[in-house]
């Protein structure tokens, strides 16, 4: 159904993309050729979706209609539910094609036009989510929008039919309530990428011991996590409270800390058969999760469990750390070697269906081992989600003797076995530059930590990758990647993420040419995405896609914020460096950004870890030659405890390290490999063995 005055079917009259007419480009669907596999998901839907483009905005200025915007991606559940019940239904299809112009977009390949409407819904007052629902004027000008929307009348919401004629119908004739809608929405967009000057403060020990003192207020002391249900992993704001233990030695911060992370561990958000965490939790004790995994929270997962598995030794962790990793290496490597961005919750149209059991089925496949393997991972006949079983170990979280790990892990072998015989989940396969940003990161300080080479191996390939494959020359990169289609230019997170990683790497390698790299992407973000009058930088390029209102933000979303990464970018660059440069482009995020954190510190975690590095930072130096066994010992010892702030620079004893370097003019005692540990300004005695190394290390957090 379409109002469009066209005649005939409009795939004999030309390429609708290609022919300029936008009565003709809104007559069908146009989704075919685009490379989201998020789009391709609705490229037979009887809605006439449009990729986001001028061609869309053009296309609604000459029908004089409403723009409806839907915004999801490949593996989110609801965006399923919805598309199953409303987008592939001709009549309500046909009801979309009448009144709108209809724009498909995938959050994770336009994440500045999510951004950006996302905070329009939440000027409504409304929560967030997936699919975000907006109502747009032929300007791209928001007036109204929501999330989901039920067929019909149901969970308190109005019927999607419903919403669209009242919708429309406003909009043609309430102009002056559209007009007001608009302009307050727009204005509030421009405010909050420029907001109100707050006064800056310094954010010392003191500070971050008092915010990590609200943060565990909320922590659930019994299931982890904060508050109840739903529950997400919140990587940032624990590693938060776990660096308020270092500093403190407060037993109840670590408490917090390791509660959660074994809850986790032993929860349903975590495949027992294959690794990986899913994206959150549905209920309050990790048990049922939206069985969707995605990349940055594996990432920020692995990162966080090795900083504690340093600390504890837990066995568990470091098992998690391994099996996640081997599902990484098995499960979502994309062409060319970088990471997948997501698998999908549902296969067969049914959520978690793929991950699921009945007892029955376990019974016949473990046979005498059924009982004993039940006993432990919570199979009952009734099931303990929905009448199905979902496996976990949280009822009965303890590790085993070592022959009972052995019988319970190949009895998960045959099952994963089994399983892997199922219809897959879908699988997301482009390649997002700041999500493999923060696993490249990951994976470089864990094979140093775990001495595995050959995961620093799998960063250097999906390394390798997007500074070939996504880069524009040296100093630009792409935001996503798939089959030969690259959405250019970068966000700021892109760029954030992937100097992150070029200083990850260079740490663990020693390897100049990263190093470098990481300043050439710098030096874009000023030219290009800073903001010259408030401080901090845009999401977008000064050469982008000009939107109603060019998004400037501090909080983390699920995943870190670019402006709170570059925080503790510039601090680890000035410590590695000692160029004053890097400093100052450090207090300037602290001066620009600071203020927020007393109006709401929960989304700042990113932003106030950095701010711990930058104040209370533990160089260690190594004088000596990588590759010497004496030095790589030592540099060993460097990542073998946990310290978020250790910056390990390893230097040439024949050049002198600059003068703002509190080691600067330290020497090797007697030619030997030669370890320094300066807090501030203050630097201990040397050291040339790597266990007096790990002694004066602990020392420096007061652990005897």
């Amino acid at each position: 159904m379409t109002d469009a005055p066209l005649s005939g079917d409009p795939l004999q009259t030309g390429d609708p993309l290609q022919s300029g007419d936008p009565l003709l480009l809104a007559s069908r669907n146009n989704l075919d050729r685009a490379a989201s596999p998020y789009l391709q998901q609705h490229k037979d839907n009887p809605v006439h979706w449009q990729p986001w483009g001028p061609g869309a905005l053009a296309a609604a200025r000459a029908l004089n209609k409403p723009i409806l915007l839907s915004v999801g991606y490949a593996a989110c559940h609801w965006c399923h539910v919805m598309a199953h019940e409303s987008f592939e239904n001709p009549e309500i299809a046909g009801l979309m094609n009448q009144l709108y112009v209809n724009i498909k977009v995938d959050r994770e390949e336009r994440p500045d036009i999510d951004t950006l409407y996302m905070n329009a819904l939440h000027l409504l007052g409304e929560h967030g989510g997936w699919p975000l629902t907006m109502f747009l004027t032929p300007d791209g000008e928001p007036f109204w929008g929501g999330t989901y929307f039920p067929p019909e009348p149901r969970y308190g919401r109005a019927g999607f039919p419903d919403v669209l004629r009242r919708v429309s119908e406003a909009y043609h004739t309430k102009p002056d309530a559209i007009a007001k809608n608009k302009a307050m929405l727009v204005q509030g967009l421009r405010q909050m990428a420029r907001p109100q000057a707050m006064e800056s403060i310094s954010l010392d020990a003191a500070i971050l011991d008092q915010v990590a003192e609200q943060l565990l207020s909320h922590v659930d002391p019994v299931q982890g996590g904060l508050g109840g249900a739903p529950k997400f992993p919140q990587s940032g704001i624990f590693e938060a409270i776990w660096r308020a233990y270092l500093r403190t030695a407060r037993p109840d911060y670590s408490s917090a800390v390791i509660t959660t992370a074994v809850r986790m561990a032993q929860g349903g958000i975590y495949d027992h058969l294959g690794g990986g965490f899913a994206r959150y939790s549905v209920d309050a004790e990790w048990l049922a999760p939206h069985f969707e995994k995605m990349l940055y929270d594996n990432a920020l997962l692995l990162e966080h469990f090795a900083l504690i598995e340093a600390e504890t030794h837990d066995p568990l962790l470091r098992q998690r750390i391994e099996e996640t990793v081997a599902w990484l290496e098995r499960e979502m490597l994309a062409e060319g070697g970088a990471f997948a961005a997501t698998q999908d919750a549902d296969s067969e149209g049914e959520e978690g269906k793929f991950y699921v059991w009945q007892k029955a089925e376990i019974d016949a496949l473990l046979g005498a081992d059924a009982a004993f393997f039940a006993e432990h991972y919570d199979v009952e006949d009734a099931g303990n989600w929905e009448h199905k079983v979902i496996l976990r170990r949280s009822l009965k979280p303890d590790l085993l003797d070592a022959a009972g790990e052995a019988r319970l892990q190949a009895c998960r072998e045959k099952l994963f076995a089994v399983r892997d015989k199922r219809i897959k989940p879908g699988w997301d396969d482009k390649v997002l530059a700041d999500w493999n940003g923060l696993m490249i990161a990951t994976l470089a300080g864990l094979s140093r930590q775990y001495k595995r080479p050959g995961w620093l191996g799998l960063a250097e390939r999906a390394w390798g990758f997007i500074t070939t494959t996504m880069a524009v020359g040296d100093d630009r990169l792409g935001h996503s990647w798939r089959q030969d289609q690259l959405i250019y230019p970068g966000m700021l997170d892109d760029y954030a993420a992937m100097t992150k990683a070029a200083l990850a790497l260079y740490e663990a390698t020693g390897n100049p040419a990263y190093l470098e790299q990481a300043k050439r992407w710098l030096a874009t973000l000023q030219a290009d995405y800073a903001d010259a009058v408030h401080g901090g930088y845009f999401l977008t390029a000064r050469d982008a896609e000009a939107l109603v209102a060019r998004s400037r933000v501090i909080a983390d979303n699920a995943t870190p914020s670019g402006n709170g990464l570059l925080t503790g970018i510039f601090a680890r660059l000035w410590y590695l460096t000692g160029d004053v440069a890097w400093r100052e482009a450090c207090e300037s995020q602290l001066g620009a950004f600071s203020g927020e954190a007393t109006r709401n510190f929960f989304p700042l975690a990113s932003f106030l870890n950095g701010a711990d590095l930058y104040a209370n930072a533990v160089q260690v130096t190594i004088l000596g030659h990588r590759g010497e066994p004496a030095t790589e010992k030592m540099i060993d010892a460097a990542y073998a405890l946990s310290l978020p702030n250790r910056v390990l620079l390893v230097a040439d004893p024949a050049k002198p390290l600059p003068e703002s370097h509190p080691a600067h003019g330290k020497t090797q005692v007697n030619n030997l490999p030669t370890a320094y540990i300066c807090v501030g300004q203050t630097c201990g005695l040397p050291v040339t063995l790597a266990d007096e190394l790990t002694a004066q290390l602990r020392a420096t957090r007061g652990i005897q």
